[in-house]
C-alpha cells in the first residue's frame, strides 16, 4: 500500500519501523520542524524525522497543514492512505479527503475515553487499571472517528506514564499493520464511537505537578506515576523545590498533611485521607537525582517537619 506518515515523539517511531518492516511503500514522512532542545538550545530533528531518515525516506516539515501549500504536496504524493500517529497538529478537513482510504490514527487509550493529547498520562493519574490502543478513521473531531481495532493491556500497579508509554508504542505498531492490512482487504467494519462514554485528557502543564498533601495518599500515588518522566511531580522543602519520581504505600499512619512522620529509609509523609506515601526517588532543586535515603543522609529532616508550604 502507498502510506503517508504523520507522526513527531518516539511513540510514533515503532509504528513508522513497523510499517517499513512490512513492506508498505512510504511515499513521505510529515513531521513537526526541528525544535531547540537543552539549555544549549540545540536545534533538534524529532524521533521520527530521525527514523526517517535512518531508512532512506523523504521528510517534510510544514510549520502548517492548514495551507494550500501543504494540501497541495499531499495530493502530488497520492497515498492510498495516511497514518497518523501523535503528530501534534489538527489535520484540516480539506485534507482529510485526499486519500482513498482515508486516514487511519494511532491513539492511546481505550477510546472514547480519553480522547485529547495525554491519553497514557491521564489514565495512570486517574488510576485506571486497563487501558489500551485504538486505531480509527479521522474525522474532523478531535479523536471522534469511527474505531476500527483496539487492543487492551492492564495498567501495572507502580507502572509509571513512561513505562506505559513504551508499551504502548509497540502495541500501537503492531496494531497499525494489522488494521491496513484488513482495510486493504475490505474485511473491517468501523464501529462509531459512543459519546456518552467519552472524556478528554487535556493536555499536562507543570503547574499541575504540585503536590496537594490535603488528598489522598493513593491521588497522589497515580499522580507520581503518571507525572514521570515529565513533568514530575514535585513539593517543597525549606523553599526549595523536590522533585518526587517514585513512592511507596504505607497506609494509615494519622498525622496532618503533609507531616513528615518517619526518615527511615525513605521519607514518609501523610495526607489528607490520614495515609501516608514513602517517597523513595527525588531530586533536590541544585542537586542530582538520587533516593529519598541518601538525600536524607546529607540534609537533616525532623520528623514532624511539615512540608509543601
Amino acid at each position: 500500500m502507498k502510506l503517508l506518515f504523520m507522526g513527531t515523539p518516539d511513540f510514533a517511531v515503532p509504528c513508522l519501523k513497523a510499517l517499513i518492516d512490512a513492506g508498505h511503500e512510504i511515499v513521505g514522512v510529515f513531521t513537526q520542524p526541528d525544535k531547540p532542545v537543552g539549555r544549549k538550545q540545540i536545534l533538534t530533528p524529532p524521533p521520527v524525522k530521525q527514523m526517517a531518515i535512518e531508512n532512506g525516506l523523504i521528510v517534510y516539515q510544514p510549520n502548517s497543514v492548514r495551507t494550500d501549500e501543504a494540501i497541495s504536496l499531499m495530493r502530488d504524493l497520492a497515498p492510498d492512505c495516511v497514518v497518523v500517529v501523535a503528530y501534534g497538529k489538527i489535520i484540516p478537513a480539506e485534507m482529510l479527503k485526499i486519500a482513498p482510504l482515508g486516514f487511519v490514527n494511532v491513539h492511546g487509550s481505550l477510546l472514547p475515553k480519553y480522547r485529547g493529547a495525554a491519553p497514557i498520562q491521564w489514565a495512570v493519574i486517574d488510576g485506571e487499571e486497563v487501558t489500551g490502543i485504538t486505531t480509527m478513521q479521522m474525522d474532523e473531531g478531535l479523536d471522534t472517528g469511527d474505531m476500527l481495532e483496539q487492543v487492551s493491556t492492564k495498567i501495572g500497579e507502580n507502572e509509571t506514564a513512561g513505562e506505559l508509554f513504551d508499551r504502548l508504542s509497540v502495541m500501537g505498531a503492531e496494531l497499525i499493520v494489522s488494521t491496513l492490512k484488513k482495510l486493504e482487504e475490505g474485511s473491517i467494519t468501523p464501529v462509531k464511537q459512543d459519546d456518552s462514554k467519552s472524556n478528554y485528557a487535556k493536555i499536562i502543564s507543570k503547574e499541575m505537578a504540585k503536590i496537594d498533601f490535603s488528598k489522598s495518599a493513593d491521588e497522589i500515588f497515580n499522580l507520581i506515576r503518571g507525572f514521570n518522566p515529565w513533568p514530575v511531580a514535585y513539593t517543597i522543602i525549606d523553599s526549595k523545590r523536590l522533585k518526587v519520581f517514585a513512592a511507596e504505600k504505607i497506609g494509615k499512619i494519622g498525622g496532618k498533611p503533609g507531616e513528615v512522620f518517619s526518615v527511615d529509609g525513605g521519607l514518609s509523609v501523610c495526607f489528607g485521607d490520614g495515609n501516608g506515601l514513602k517517597f523513595t526517588d527525588v531530586q533536590l532543586e541544585g542537586a542530582k537525582r538520587m533516593s529519598a535515603s541518601d538525600l536524607l543522609k546529607g540534609r537533616a529532616i525532623e520528623v514532624g517537619t511539615v512540608i509543601g508550604e
